[in-house]
């Protein structure tokens, strides 16, 4: 609490110090506040002005000054993409995918980063030293092309999910917030009579749920915006996951403005109907599971990160 005193001076209650109020410090202050809320409108608008195209009709919206609501209102976009079977068959695919990545990959990676950070493992040096060596090269496109048509997963569902299992920078995380974990835990859990499986599951996971929300964050979003996996080494089209179709979408949009007449391609009549404003309630569906899932672990994104890079 703060109280001012006649000479325009504040006064903090708890300490009794006084808190500097000069003009500067006041004018800093606006231009700090008018600063930071211009720029949260720089970056919150864009996802306003693709909300109002994909409500608004595609004739309309195609006339321009469309800038802060829906002229002519309406869900017909939405309705149009979710009866489209590609897209929400795509949709279905990075639903599943990226829940099987998140829960698969992260029960894998602190599995992993346990074991490395137990001090008394055999040959713990020489694994970790050999997987940051193999972070240092990459064999290119065209060898990890072959390498999944060879393991047969250019045609398969779990192209996104078996590539996505490990990443070393969520070990070196995750390793790092177990090694900082007393390890005097573990000793006494050993004592009575506790398995190792029994000192993950009761002791570490619940001391780093954090991180683990934090991994889980980045686990999830780099697999839902995941595009070039499906664009590159998918080969059945039935098989595109959502980020991967918005991607055809719109770069097919881009090399033409007219669709050839008597095409039946379902993303072709799709088009012709509503325009970009249909693309607009495309990018929506896309983006609104991630804008949704976000804030509930916001509050362990910063923390999970500084504590999983600091500690050690």
């Amino acid at each position: 609490m703060s109280q001012k005193t006649a000479n325009g001076r504040v006064i903090d209650e708890r300490s009794g110090m006084k808190i500097k109020t000069n003009t500067g410090y006041r004018v800093f202050t606006v231009l700090n506040y008018t600063f930071l809320a211009l720029l949260g409108l720089a970056t919150f608008y864009p996802f306003w002005y693709v909300l109002v195209a994909s409500l608004n009709t595609g004739r309309d919206f195609m006339r321009g000054g469309v800038w802060l609501y829906p002229r002519e209102f309406t869900i017909e976009n939405y309705t149009l993409a979710f009866q489209d079977k590609q897209i929400f068959q795509s949709l279905q695919i990075s639903v599943f995918t990226t829940v099987t990545c998140v829960l698969v990959g992260l029960f894998f990676t602190a599995l992993v980063a346990y074991a490395m950070s137990v001090k008394t493992l055999p040959g713990r040096q020489f694994f970790n030293f050999f997987w940051y060596f193999t972070t240092i090269f990459g064999g290119g496109m065209i060898p990890y092309y072959m390498v999944l048509r060879t393991l047969g997963l250019t045609k398969s569902i779990w192209l996104y999910i078996l590539p996505s299992i490990y990443s070393f920078y969520n070990f070196i995380l995750l390793r790092t917030n177990f090694t900082a974990i007393p390890y005097e835990l573990r000793e006494s859990a050993q004592i009575d009579g506790a398995s190792d499986l029994r000192i993950f599951v009761q002791i570490y996971l619940p001391i780093a749920k954090p991180i683990l929300a934090t991994i889980a964050l980045f686990i999830g979003v780099g697999r839902w915006n995941d595009w070039f996996t499906g664009a590159y080494y998918q080969s059945r089209v039935q098989l595109y996951p959502a980020a991967t179709l918005l991607q055809k979408i719109l770069a097919e949009a881009t090399a033409t403005q007219s669709i050839k007449e008597g095409q039946e391609s379902a993303r072709q009549s799709l088009n012709s109907y509503t325009s970009q404003s249909l693309q607009m309630a495309f990018v929506m569906i896309l983006t609104m599971p991630i804008v949704v899932v976000y804030p509930f672990l916001q509050k362990y994104f910063v923390k999970g990160a500084m504590v999983g890079s600091v500690k050690g």
